[in-house]
This record gives structure tokens, sequence and C-alpha cells, in this order.
């Protein structure tokens, strides 16, 4: 009789017990998947969204500055100049004449072909990047005329929002945390899984519940390496971030440490200033050198520490796109010479890395993660398991709340009606909601006047301006109107914008394909793609289906008792 009170007792309290002490290992795996995964799944969802578009970030940039257009051919017919000898020589007594006294010399003489333009760069006094255009047929300092060029961020504005939010190292550290929680999510979900593969197979469609399910897992089946390796490879590559404890003891804390520590890892080669002058010799010598060695033509020149005996002179080369294509590691070719004995002091071929394996190791993930290999085929590839990636988070997200449309689980005791309408507002804003700023960014690119000071910063006021009228909208409507509405906002915005840049522009898409433009064509058929999309969500989607919680979602039921709010969910 005792034992069969204790074991009614047993049942009992884990009847009572809640959250991830429930049940068995796999129903707390369930547990740590369903919340890990919604507390998150809205910024994950902004971070891998923005980062498959970042994919593209040349061709959105190509898209977002046609005036580079007329540049480049004007470019491409102008006259070749004088050759890598002469150049080298005018770079060196300009900087020589004009910037004596400055730490680091760079001479970036012609592109790859021998051609093209001659620039010089060093550090100023507040060690900023400075730079020189030099006539590359007289060797003269140019006055560069007023750009034409729209400022903008261009594709680059994704790749910042997706690796540090716009915020600096405190967003960098944000987006470490989602992605470990990522990572706690793609385990528990495999886990919890019992017929993971099989469901993968599997798809029941206008099955309300069902159906977001079926979606969600054959999504993360089919993402599921991707989604393991973009997450790993990119707190790999930020481990110094996130793991200064190495850094801090070796090297201190401060500015100063920092960019001492910057400086000893860029250029291993250098050494304690001597204090003995030395004229920078001629460049010419090392250069043919450099190229001998390394395989590559000459992209850039650089002297460290100029005017001393312990200069080093740096040969860099420029990589090929077959090159590029070939190997996970971007890096080019690279020679360092001393500058008062020619000495060759290290040999750098392309692909290599200085640092030993842990900086090899770190090249590799990073060339995995940013996608700097296989050409135009595997940016496709990430692109297509991105957008898969980001629905997977999205169907999530709105699982979670259809399951709880039909059954009322009551997480949040007096306060879960609330919260319920809390997250299906920010399911909406932060899917649609998301849609509308990325493409209301482009609008921008076009609306915003070309002349106009800080441009860049208007093109992402109207982004950020936009996700935050779409989340004070779905706040404030119903669950079903906001689906409704900024869906269609996304689709208008979408199949509009090719008419929008032909009436701005003057070019329409057609002409973009006629001329074999095919960056700016694939902008467009893209947004025509998801204009598409969005009407289908839009028409035949589940997404705009009526809510448990539309019925509190004026606001007036804001402030209705929270036990009449569950008594209407229930209900």
């Amino acid at each position: 009789m005792e034992m069969t009170d204790n074991k009614k007792n047993a049942q009992a309290a884990a009847a009572n017990q809640t959250g991830a002490g429930a049940g068995g290992f796999r129903q707390a795996q369930a547990w740590l998947h369903t919340w890990c995964g919604l507390w998150f799944s809205w910024l994950l969802f902004a971070v891998f969204l923005t980062g498959t578009l970042a994919v593209f970030e040349e061709s959105i940039t190509h898209w977002m500055t046609p005036e580079h257009h007329a540049e480049e051919a004007a470019q491409a017919q102008a006259p070749k100049g004088a050759d890598l000898t002469q150049r080298l020589a005018w770079g060196l007594s300009y900087m020589a004449r004009e910037h004596q006294g400055a730490e680091m010399w760079e001479l970036w003489p012609a592109d790859a072909q021998g051609g093209g333009r001659l620039t010089a760069y060093w550090f100023d006094g507040q060690r900023e990047y400075a730079m020189q255009r030099l006539d590359n047929a007289t060797g003269q300092p140019v006055d560069l005329p007023p750009s034409t060029v729209r400022q903008t961020l261009g594709g680059h504005h994704f790749v910042e929002f997706h690796h540090e939010l716009h915020a600096g190292s405190w967003g960098l550290w944000i987006v470490g945390f989602a992605t470990m929680a990522m990572l706690v999510a793609l385990v528990s979900g495999i886990i919890t899984h019992r017929r993971i593969f099989k469901d993968f197979f599997t798809f029941r469609s206008r099955k309300g519940q069902r159906s977001w399910l079926d979606a969600h897992n054959a999504t993360g089946v089919l993402t599921l390496p991707f989604l393991f390796m973009i997450a790993f490879t990119g707190i790999v590559i930020s481990g110094i971030t996130f793991m200064p404890a190495p850094k801090i003891s070796q090297y201190g804390l401060g500015e100063q440490a920092q960019q001492q520590f910057l400086r000893e890892l860029d250029n291993p080669y250098l050494q304690q200033r001597s204090g003995e002058p030395l004229a920078v010799p001629d460049l010419e010598p090392f250069a043919r050198k450099g190229q001998e060695l390394m395989g590559q033509a000459v992209r850039a020149v650089v002297i460290y520490q100029p005017g001393e005996s312990s200069a080093r002179i740096g040969i860099y080369g420029w990589n090929s796109d077959a090159q590029a294509t070939q190997r996970l590691s971007a890096t080019s070719g690279m020679v360092m010479f001393s500058a008062a004995t020619g000495e060759v002091l290290r040999v750098r071929l392309p692909g290599e890395v200085d640092g030993g394996v842990s900086s090899q190791a770190q090249s590799v993930m990073s060339g995995l993660h940013m996608v700097k290999f296989g050409g135009w085929a595997m940016k496709w590839l990430y692109f297509v398991c991105g957008l898969a990636g980001s629905a997977l988070m999205a169907t999530g997200s709105i699982l979670f709340m259809v399951k709880r449309r039909s059954k009322h689980q009551g997480e949040f005791g007096a306060a879960t009606a609330r919260v319920y309408r809390l997250i299906e507002g920010l399911n909406v804003a932060a899917i649609a909601g998301l849609g509308v700023a990325c493409i209301g960014y482009l609008w921008a690119n076009r609306l915003v006047p070309v002349g106009i000071a800080h441009r860049d910063d208007w093109e992402l006021a109207v982004f950020f301006g936009l996700w935050l009228l779409t989340l004070a909208h779905a706040q404030w409507v119903s669950p079903t109107v906001a689906w409704r509405q900024q869906l269609a906002a996304l689709a208008a915005l979408c199949l509009l914008l090719p008419l929008l840049s032909w009436l701005t522009m003057g070019k329409h898409l057609p002409a973009y394909m006629a001329e074999g433009d095919w960056e700016s064509a694939g902008v467009e058929l893209f947004c025509l793609a998801s204009g598409l999309a969005s009407v289908w969500a839009l028409r035949g989607g589940r997404l705009g289906r009526k809510t448990t919680a539309d019925k509190e979602s004026r606001p007036a039921c804001a402030t209705q008792p929270a036990d009449q709010a569950e008594a209407e969910v229930a209900a």
C-alpha cells in the first residue's frame, strides 16, 4: 500500500512539474528545442536572411550603384599608361617626398594586366588610412573630381547586419549568443524527432498544424549539415572576440595593447625599430623577384618602417578568379624581404596563411562561411540553403503559435494570452516585416536624392524605420490583418521595384538582360520571384488564418483582465 501511495505521489508530482525537468530526457530536449528556438528565432531569422542576401553582396552593390557602370566602362577604355617599373618609381618618389615620416607606405601599382590605376596609401597621424591617386602616365598626384556615384552601403549593409547588427562589438556578441542558441536548438531538435529522416519525405498540405510541422522538419533535415557548418564557422572566425583570455594574458587590455596585437598578427616579420637611417631601395627588383617566387602578378608593394635599416618590403599578389574558386583559403601570395640586405624572409604561396595551423584553420573556416570559393555554383547553393534555413526558423516560430491556437497551454499563467498576442505580433514583424524593410532599402536607393549628405545613413534609416513600423503595425491590428497587409505590402514593393528602377534610371529589366548585365537583372528577377511568393503566401498559404489572438487584437483588449482573455482563448 505504501509503495502504491509513493507511486501515485510521484505521478502527481510529475504531472504538476513543468519545464525542462518534466518527463524524460527526450521531453526535456523537446522543451529546450521549443523555448530556445522560439526566443531566438526572430533574431536568427533576421541574421540568417540577411546573411543569405549577403552571398550576393557584390551583385546587390552593382545594382545599387548604377553610375559605376559608366565609370568601369570608361576605365576599360583608358590608355594602359606606364609600365610597372616606372609606376613603382613614381610611387616611391611621391611617398619619400610627401610622407617621409609615415609608419607604412603602400603602393598599388597596377591591375593584374599591368594597366589601371596607380594609388599610394599610408597611415596618417591619427592612424587613419589615407590615399592619393597618381596619374599612371606622368606620376603626378591627381585631384579626384567629386564622385558622381551615389553614396550607399549597397550589399555590404546586409553583411554588416548579419555580422554585428550595425551595433559594433555589442552586436557581434549578441549574434554570437544567438548562434550558440541555434546550435542548442539543432542538437535538441535532432534528439526530439524520432523519425527525423522519415519525416523529410513527408509533407501533408492543407493540414494546419501538421503541414507547418512537416515543412519545419523537411527544411530542417534538408539544411542540417549546412546549418551546423555555418553556425560553427561563424563562431570560429570570431573566436578571438568570444574567447579573449589568451590575447589579454599576452598583451593586456586597452587600445594600445589591441594595436600591438593586430600589428604582430598582421606583420609577424617586423622587428623593433633600429633607429639607423636607410633610404628605401629601388622597388622594381623586389617586385620582379616576388612575382617569380609566388607565381602571381604584383597587387601591392608595402614598405614597413620606411627610412630605417629595420624596414621590410612585402610583395603581395593578385588572385585570379580561377584561383579563387579552387581554394578554401582566399589569401593571395606574398613574399617578404629585408630592405637592408634583400634577403627573402618569407614566401607565402597563394592559399597559405601566416601564423601556423590555427591561422590556417581559421582562414579555411572563414572561406567556408563566406563562400569565397567555388564560383557562382557554390554561391547559388549557399543562397538556396540559406533560404531553406530561414524557412526553417520562420516555420518553427509560426508552428509555436499554430499549436497554441487550438490548445491553450497556459505557460505564462495569467499573462499567457497577452504573451501569445505579443508572440503573434513578433512573428509577423520578424518575418513579413523584415522582408518589407529589405525591399524598402532597395526602394530608398532609387528614391533618396543622389547628392544628399549622409545618403547611406538615409537608406539605413528607411530600412530600420520600416521594420519598426511593421512591428508597431503588427501589435496594433489583429494578427490576421497584420499578416495580410504586410504580405500585400511586401508583394507590391517587390513586384513594382523593376518599374521604379526603370522610371528613375531609364533602364528596364529586358535591357539589362539584353546587355548581359546579369547581376542587375538577377536582383530584379529575385525581387519579382519574392513578390510572387508573397502573393502565393497571401492567397494560398495559412498565414492569414484567423487566430484566437485576433480576439484581443484591439488595443482596448490589452487592458482587459487576464483571466477573461484566457477564457476567450480557451473558448
